[in-house]
C-alpha cells in the first residue's frame, strides 16, 4: 500500500526535475523532501485518536458490570462517591463506606461493631475480590445470631475474611471454586446476570474500586463451622 501511494509522488518529482534541469540542479533535492513529509502527515495524525479511544473504553468502570440489580443500583446512587464511577476512585474499604447499600458491612470491617476487628488497612493495602453483602442481607439474620458473631472477634474476622478472595477477578473469570483470605472456599456458579456465590445471588458484580473488584450479594456468606 505504501509503495502505491508513492508512485504519483515520483511522477511529480520526475516532471519537476526535467523542467528545472535547465536552470539549476541545487533545488532538485530540497522540494522532494518537503513533498514527501507533507504526504505522510495525515497518516500519523490518526494514531493518537485511536489510542485515546481504546484507553477511554478500557477505563470505563461500568464496562464489566453484571447482575439484575445494576440498574436499580445506578438509579439509587446515580452519582457521587458511592456510585459506580465514584467507587472506582477509592480503595475498597473507603469506597464501601461511601456506598449507602453497604453501611453494615462498613461498620463491621472498620471496628464500629467490634473494636477488636478493624480490617480497613488490610483491605486497602492489596488487590482483592470482595463479595459484599448489602444491608438487607445483614438485616435478614436473626438479631441474636448476628450479635453472637459480632461479639466474638475471631468469629467476626472469620466471617468477614470469608468474603474476600486475593486478586481481582472479573465476572467472565469468577465462576468456579475460589479460595478466600479466611482459608475456606466459596463456589461461584452461573454467568452474566445469573451469578451466585454459595447460592447467594449476585445483585451487581464487577464493580471496580482502586484496588478491588466488588460483587454485591444478597446474603451473608458463612464459612463451614469447622473453619470458624
Amino acid at each position: 500500500m505504501y509503495k502505491n501511494k508513492m508512485l504519483p509522488v515520483f511522477g511529480v518529482l520526475a516532471t519537476a526535475a526535467f523542467a528545472l534541469s535547465a536552470c539549476s540542479s541545487g533545488s532538485m533535492e530540497e522540494e522532494p523532501m518537503e513533498s514527501s513529509a507533507t504526504s505522510e502527515a495525515p497518516m500519523s495524525s490518526e494514531a493518537p485518536m485511536t489510542e485515546e479511544s481504546e484507553e477511554s473504553e478500557m477505563m470505563d468502570p461500568a464496562a464489566n458490570l453484571v447482575g439484575p440489580g445494576c440498574s436499580a443500583y445506578a438509579e439509587e446512587v446515580p452519582d457521587g462517591a458511592g456510585s459506580v464511577e465514584g467507587m472506582a476512585q477509592d480503595p475498597v474499604a473507603v469506597a464501601a463506606s461511601n456506598n449507602p447499600l453497604l453501611t453494615t458491612l462498613t461498620s463491621a470491617v472498620s471496628g464500629e461493631l467490634n473494636p477488636d476487628v478493624n480490617l480497613v488497612d488490610t483491605l486497602n493495602s492489596d488487590e482483592f475480590t470482595v463479595f459484599a453483602p448489602v444491608d438487607d442481607a445483614f438485616a435478614a439474620i436473626p438479631e441474636e445470631d448476628l450479635n453472637a458473631v459480632v461479639s466474638d472477634a475471631d468469629m467476626l474476622t472469620n466471617v468477614l475474611t470469608y468474603h474476600v478472595v486475593p486478586g481481582q477477578i472479573t465476572p467472565d473469570e469468577i465462576a468456579g471454586e475460589q479460595t478466600t483470605v479466611q482459608g475456606g472456599t466459596v463456589e461461584v456458579a452461573g454467568e452474566g446476570d445469573e451469578l451466585t456465590v454459595n447460592g447467594a445471588n449476585v445483585i451487581c458484580g464487577g464493580v471496580q474500586t482502586a484496588n478491588a473488584t466488588v460483587y454485591l450479594v444478597d446474603e451473608v456468606l458463612m464459612p463451614a463451622s469447622d473453619d470458624m
